[in-house]
């Protein structure tokens, strides 16, 4: 199983909670009592408008916005309201990146898309900045048998542009090595031998996504939760190397941003600095 054999290459680096529950990862039923359908969803979240200054650390554009998880499990949560009130009851669990689940495997089993060479899925009509959330419930249901066909073809673009080696070869990502694992999840100093390599991004990296052709014609979802503020976008190198522990706290509240903490945005913020 691959994600058996990404494990024991230790490609999840610090990541250990990727090694635990395994069962429960293969297994739906070890989450959900008598599981019987995963409902898959994704959620467009490409911004409208960019950060505006070219010579700014980089943030990853999902955390642009407002933490996902609080934007999307209500909307499952709904969802779900919405079954039981027609189909009496029906029990399940939302999940949004909370539990241990093979989500992009889910999302593409669904036909929601393809899991392409830089491990991300991908949806021919939304691209690959889309979010993945689940329903898990107890009942049978007539599944989808859409096309989850890969349509990366011949296309490197994604291997070549990571500028870490992080895509080990097509559809295998270190983990240990990807960008937003040493910004995010790395604990600790980051490896000297990384230095100059990070393209000034501070938290998160979407470089393979950025490149990827299937992302270039992708329309931004208005979804207010999701928007920046503008200050955000507007600051320059020099506001962001000032940023204090309380302008940090009131600029990144409710964001995903907070995972790294101020500690940790400041080591990210003097390691890409010359």
């Amino acid at each position: 199983m691959h994600l058996c054999t990404w494990i024991k290459l230790g490609m999840h680096g610090e990541m250990g909670y990727m090694a635990n529950h395994f069962e429960k990862r293969v297994n739906p039923r070890k989450l959900v009592d008598d599981a019987k359908s995963v409902i898959s969803v994704l959620l467009n979240y490409f911004p409208e408008k960019a950060q505006t200054n070219s010579a700014s650390p980089v943030i990853s554009k999902y955390a642009y916005g407002e933490d996902y998880h609080f934007v999307m499990k209500p909307m499952l949560k709904e969802l779900l309201k919405y079954i039981n009130n027609e189909i009496e009851g029906v029990s399940g669990r939302v999940f949004v990146d909370s539990a241990p689940v093979l989500e992009r495997k889910w999302a593409s089993k669904s036909g929601l898309g393809w899991i392409g060479k830089n491990s991300m899925l991908i949806s021919k009509e939304h691209g690959s900045f889309v979010f993945l959330g689940e329903l898990i419930i107890d009942l049978e249901l007539e599944y989808d048998e859409l096309s989850s066909k890969d349509y990366c073809g011949t296309c490197t673009r994604c291997l070549d542009a990571c500028p870490t080696g992080a895509i080990v070869k097509p559809y295998l990502v270190d983990g240990s090595k990807c960008i937003s694992y040493f910004t995010i999840e790395k604990t600790g100093g980051i490896p000297l031998e990384m230095k100059g390599k990070f393209q000034n991004r501070v938290f998160g990296c979407d470089i393979c996504q950025d490149v990827c052709p299937w992302n270039s014609k992708v329309k931004p979802l208005k979804l207010h939760a999701f928007e920046p503020k503008s200050d955000f976008l507007e600051k320059s190198p020099l506001d962001w190397h000032a940023l204090s522990e309380s302008e940090f706290q009131t600029l990144f509240r409710k964001s995903a941003i907070q995972r790294t903490k101020y500690s940790g945005f400041k080591r990210n913020l003097d390691f890409i600095a010359e």
